[in-house]
């Protein structure tokens, strides 16, 4: 999984998603990260005086990347592949920059790609759309994070599984 880009200032620019829905999904995201043992990575944006998460990303040393995607980051694409995972799960502001390139890169890649809407913000209504079509005429798939978590919870009755259904309570 790859947080991309949510940083303070770039998320509260989003124009299809508030940044109060954005924050609320990453957690859940966090939380899931952590019940699942999911591998997962923070690509940031350079930012004058350096970059600054918001407080739902899980912690970790951010990859500092200089262009649009994230796979042109040698050092984030040797951590993405070593973890060797099929699924490439991203979410991010903004759909049309980071998040496409990143996804169609990925997919070029042979990686598989999951797209979780609900934790992603875009410029426009409308381009966010194309941004979204474009990944699914890849080849990608774009869900939600309650439709990622289902895929990988399928018994909400195990201990795993209440921690799961008790993170995506916070989605609403």
């Amino acid at each position: 999984m790859v947080f991309a880009d949510l940083q303070d200032g770039i998320v509260d620019a989003g124009a299809t998603n508030p940044a109060s829905s954005i924050r609320r999904a990453v957690k859940v995201l966090n939380g899931l990260v952590a019940a699942l043992d999911i591998p997962f990575t923070v690509s940031v944006a350079p930012r004058p005086g350096g970059p600054v998460m918001i407080e739902e990303v899980p912690d970790s040393e951010p990859y500092v990347r200089t262009g649009p995607s994230c796979w042109d980051d040698a050092a984030w694409r040797e951590a993405v592949v070593s973890a060797g995972r099929p699924t490439l799960v991203i979410c991010g502001v903004t759909t049309e920059i980071v998040v496409l390139r990143t996804a169609l890169d990925a997919l070029t890649h042979g990686l598989d790609v999951q797209v979780l809407v609900d934790a992603c913000g875009g410029i426009t209504a409308r381009t966010e759309d194309a941004a979204l079509r474009q990944i699914e005429a890849a080849g990608g798939v774009v869900t939600s994070v309650a439709g990622f978590a289902a895929d990988m919870v399928r018994d909400f009755t195990t201990p795993t599984g209440r921690q799961v259904i008790a993170a995506l309570h916070q989605l609403v």
